[in-house]
């Protein structure tokens, strides 16, 4: 069979296959805009029992194509299917049978062809210009892909993949679907996009998660802003603004001292961590915040090393440092994540230790996140900014949505605070 297919008698012939395993490739219109802004020109399709991929034409100045619904059928019916971006390719086709293969493999940049390149440096603002490259040179660069890949999909899946795959791709896909509206005005002073037409439609502009992170923390940039470190102090703030009634703005307090006390089993007793730790420290509030975050970050102070806190949290990193060495690996709770010997330079038993916090912060998140989005689904409330330990939320004030968001945190034993205004400069 000719590997263009483009034909709903191709396809036909290719669900009849009954093909069970599979890898896609995404072609869209522009590789450079964000997913939620884009359509889908060019799939590539690779059963594993088949010698040579297929080309799926959707639309294309080369070919005549079949509708994405057809496609969708075809893929539907794959028991297995393998993308280098799950959560991308979310925007596109919404397949519970979607396997991530970047959580297993360190995501790369594929080298494109020299015709990718100067078509794309020739036409900068063209929207759909992978319409014009030949498919030819598209289907190279899947191959080469696919290629470079293939060997490693065989392999034993790690235990934390499930966590990952299942749910953390589709948390992070929840809070990107929904943008954030902006003034536009505004936010030409504080920002200078590479181009605007990557992210931003109808005065709304669309984040995107880098999910691969070394210590699955994501970042979140693109297209030039950087959306996890937005300047507090210049005004750029302002830029964003709620479509709804206003924005709400929950943040975690002591998140991390918090989940420290979790690893180590240790109960503050009280609700205010910062105050407890004063009363240990003998010292102010403001100045016990900053001795307990030197102390976690950076190593224990020895005048406090006596308090039954820190006694734990020295005895939990030097046991994680001597597990990693001898068994090559620890596992992270929540999300199972493996930090691996291996695969990790210049470790020492401190900086192991803020990588597990950074990753239990994350899967934690996660799922709150997957809560939330099970509570907002539908409605015109959205969480549209995610940072860490800050939720940000466009709220319609007549859904009266705030206790239930509020419940989802306290469930998780997390003390929350909460800040609000009609832009994100609170």
């Amino acid at each position: 069979m000719y590997w263009l297919i483009e034909t709903e008698e191709q396809i036909d012939y290719l669900i009849s296959r009954q093909y069970r395993e599979a890898f896609i490739e995404i072609i869209p219109f522009n590789n450079n805009i964000h997913p939620a802004l884009n359509e889908v020109s060019l799939v590539y399709f690779k059963p594993f029992t088949e010698t040579k991929g297929f080309m799926l034409c959707i639309t294309h100045s080369e070919c005549l194509g079949v509708s994405k619904t057809r496609v969708d059928d075809l893929l539907t019916h794959i028991n297995t299917l393998w993308v280098r971006d799950k959560k991308a390719a979310l925007f596109y086709f919404q397949i519970k049978c979607l396997l991530d293969s970047s959580i297993i493999i360190p995501p790369y940049i594929q080298e494109q062809t020299q015709a990718h390149n100067v078509l794309y440096q020739k036409y900068p603002n063209k929207k759909d210009i992978n319409k014009i490259i030949p498919i030819v040179k598209h289907y190279e660069v899947c191959e080469k892909i696919y290629d470079t890949i293939r060997p490693s999909l065989d392999n034993e899946l790690p235990p934390y993949f499930k966590f990952y795959n299942e749910y953390t791709t589709l948390a992070f896909f929840g809070i990107e679907k929904n943008g954030i509206h902006i003034n536009n005005e505004l936010f030409n002073q504080h920002f200078n996009p590479t181009n605007p037409i990557y992210s931003i439609s109808d005065d709304k502009i669309y984040t995107n998660f880098n999910l691969f992170t070394t210590t699955k923390r994501p970042s979140n940039a693109f297209n030039g802003v950087n959306f996890a470190a937005l300047n507090k102090e210049s005004g750029a703030r302002e830029s964003f603004i709620a479509k709804n009634d206003r924005f709400v703005e929950i943040d975690i307090s002591a998140y991390h001292p918090n989940l420290a006390a979790q690893l180590i089993d240790y109960d503050f007793g009280v609700d205010d961590v910062h105050q407890a730790f004063a009363d240990m420290y003998g010292v102010n509030y403001k100045e016990a915040k900053e001795l307990t975050f030197k102390q976690l970050y950076g190593g224990i102070f020895k005048q406090y090393e006596h308090l039954e806190f820190f006694k734990k949290i020295k005895k939990y990193i030097d046991n994680n440092w001597k597990k990693f060495n001898e068994d090559g690996y620890i596992e992270v709770p929540r999300s199972g994540y493996w930090f691996e010997k291996s695969k990790m330079d210049e470790m020492n038993p401190q900086k192991l230790f803020n990588y597990v916090l950074q990753n239990l912060e994350t899967s934690t998140n996660v799922c709150i996140l997957m809560e939330l989005n099970k509570l907002l689904r539908g409605k015109n409330t959205k969480l549209v900014l995610y940072t860490y330990d800050s939720f940000l939320f466009d709220m319609d004030e007549s859904e009266n949505l705030t206790d239930d968001i509020n419940k989802i945190f306290k469930n998780k034993k997390l003390q929350i605070k909460t800040s609000y205004g009609t832009t994100y400069n609170f």
